[in-house]
Formats: structure tokens, sequence, C-alpha cells
């Protein structure tokens, strides 16, 4: 039996297309959620045809996003409790179909470690990392999605890597690996950009994400990224999608004043909702690792507003990382039309490699 350990909305996306692939195997995986993200759970699982999940390691009904690092012990210390405390019923439920056990996790949230330690140390399986093998070169930037794919890279024995890059960055790691040619997001990616839009943007617009902790926590170059994005909506109108977080530090550093008609603040779209948007942008600024490959397979310029980015697709053509670089953010957005490149979605068709590859081994 296979299960999924996964903990955010970004993980449920990135996994679907590999959970579609299992099921058309003829095996039902398991989903076990940690509840790292809360809302709009339940709207991903709608988009994606996804069902609700068998377990949730927190209890649903105390449930709630995490949205600080002071918030991620409480919330680790529940789903060690349920993970050990449930322990033989999910060992049983991973060996129920005479099938060898795995877990499999995805990515680089505090989940992924934590689910491949559940996975084979609590629950004796052998586990599969989806999205291994990405490396920033530096533990602190991004601090912790670095420090959580080294973990979880001691422990996992099948890693999905996306591309020869993450491949020869796990030559040295136990267990097997596997080039998936591309990120599973591509194969989700079919899926939304074809959507209708369901919010109205200008005829032309720039799109702007900025949201990691690491942005957040320097005031300084926060309210910079703002200052030259507002500065560039003079020239065409721009779209900031924020959520919660990013609403609050703005309120707490008195920068609302920076938006108007031209500037234009919006609450974030969910994932089927939001693709179709980026797809009609005519450039992105992010710290979006995940919005940054996407951008990259969309040949969409891209500026990754970071100082270092473990993901490389689409760098030296259409992304260009800022290192944080008030000049460098200036530079893309006086240059982003001579970065548009080809669109490369129907290019990969990773989690057919995943699925594939899944039962080779006799998983599915």
């Amino acid at each position: 039996m296979i299960s999924f350990i996964l903990g955010t909305t970004a993980e449920l996306i990135k996994i679907a297309p590999v959970y579609h692939g299992i099921v058309e195997r003829g095996v039902r995986p398991k989903i076990w959620f940690t509840a790292q993200h809360v809302d709009e759970v339940a709207d991903v699982l709608s988009d994606l045809n996804l069902p609700e999940p068998d377990l949730w390691f927190v209890p649903r009904e105390k449930a709630h996003n995490l949205e600080s690092p002071a918030q991620v012990p409480g919330w680790a210390a529940q789903v060690l409790r349920t993970a050990w405390g449930r322990r033989q019923e999910l060992r049983a439920a991973l060996t129920e179909d005479g099938r060898p056990p795995l877990v499999l996790v995805h990515g680089d949230t505090f989940t992924t470690p934590y689910g491949a330690l559940i996975g084979k140390r609590i629950l004796k399986s052998r586990v599969g990392h989806i999205e291994a093998g990405a490396r920033s070169g530096s533990i602190l930037s991004p601090l912790p999605e670095e420090l959580n794919r080294k973990i979880a890279a001691k422990v996992v024995d099948i890693h999905f890597a996306p591309t020869a890059r993450e491949v020869a960055n796990l030559k040295n790691t136990r267990g097997v690996v596997v080039d998936t040619e591309a990120n599973t997001a591509i194969d989700s990616m079919r899926l939304a950009i074809g959507q209708p839009l369901v919010v109205d943007v200008p005829e032309k617009f720039g799109l702007a994400t900025l949201h990691r902790f690491e942005l957040l926590s320097r005031a300084d170059k926060y309210r910079e990224a703002l200052e030259i994005l507002r500065e560039e909506s003079r020239k065409m109108p721009v779209l900031y999608m924020a959520g919660a977080p990013e609403r609050e530090k703005i309120r707490a550093l008195d920068l609302e004043h920076l938006f108007d008609d031209r500037f234009i603040i919006r609450p974030k779209l969910r994932y089927l909702k939001f693709l179709p948007v980026v797809a009609r942008a005519e450039y992105v600024v992010t710290d979006s690792g995940g919005l940054q490959e996407e951008c990259g397979y969309l040949g969409i310029p891209c500026a990754v507003h970071r100082h270092r980015t473990e993901r490389h697709v689409g760098i030296g053509a259409n992304v260009e990382l800022t290192e944080m670089r008030g000049d460098k953010l200036r530079t893309f957005l006086d240059s982003y039309t001579e970065r548009r490149g080809d669109n490369w979605t129907d290019k990969y068709h990773p989690s057919e490699i995943v699925v594939n590859t899944l039962a080779q081994l006799g998983y599915c």
C-alpha cells in the first residue's frame, strides 16, 4: 500500500497527477495530512479531484495554518503523538493489500523530513521523495527548506529528482535516484492554465507574489521591493497577490498608501484560479520557487526576489535571480520584454515516470 504524508496545499497540487496515475494502475493510495496548511484545503481537493485525507495528524477541528516558526514545535508534537499513538493501525493500513509498504513525501516543507522519519522509523516503511535533490548550497538560504531537504535525503529510499542537476546532487546519497526530467508541477499546470479567468485583470499587467519569511522579516528589503513595484505600476498595472501574513506586514510597516488602482493588491487565489492569471501576465516578480518553475516552463519573464534559489528551471533564460537586490530587480523590469521564452508544458511528463517506476518496483 502507498500512502502520501503531506501537509500543504502546494504539496497536494504537485502530487495530484501522481495520485491519479497510481489510481489508474488499480491502487488507491492513502493521504495522511499533517495540516501545515488548512485554509483552502477543501477547495484544492475539490479542484484536483482528490479525496478527503484518510487521516489528519492534527485533529481537523484544532488545525490551523502554520504562520510563524514559533508554532512549529507544538504542531510537530501533535503530529508525533498521532503517529506514535496510531502506529499499529497505520502499519496495518500500509500492508493491507499485500504489496510492499511505501510512504511518499514531497518537496521541502517541514512535513517532508518529518513525514520521511515517521514513515521510516515509526511505520517501518520504505520512503520515496518526490521533487528530491534540490540544493541552494547554503543551509541558511533558504531556511528551513534547504535543511528539510538534507534531512529527508538521509532516510529516503527512492529519490525522484526533477532534472539531471538534482540527480547529480544526490550521487553520494543512499537509495535509488530516478530522473523524472521535470517537476510534477508541470503535469498539474496543464490542467490549470486552460481554465477560464475568474477575476478581472487589466489587458496588460505585471504580477507579483512576495510572501516568504526570508523577505518579510527584512523590513527594508520588503519595503524596497514594494516601492519598486509601485514605480513600475506607473508604466503598466501590477497585481500583487497577498495573503494574510503579507497584509499584516504591510499594515505594520505603514505601507498601505503604496497601493491604488495601478499597484493593485488582491487576495491570493487558489491554484486552478491563479495559474490562468499567471499565464496572462507580462512578467512575474516572486520569491516562490514553485512559481519560478511554473514561469520557467511557461516561458514567462520572471524575477525571483531571493538571495539564492535551489531551483534552476529558467535561470539564465527567462528567469532572473535578483539576490534580493533592488538594482537587479529594476534592471529586470526595464528589460523583461527581451526574456520571454518558449512554453515547455507539453514536453515533459514526470508523473508518468514516477508511476512507472513504482509499478516496476512492485508498489502498484
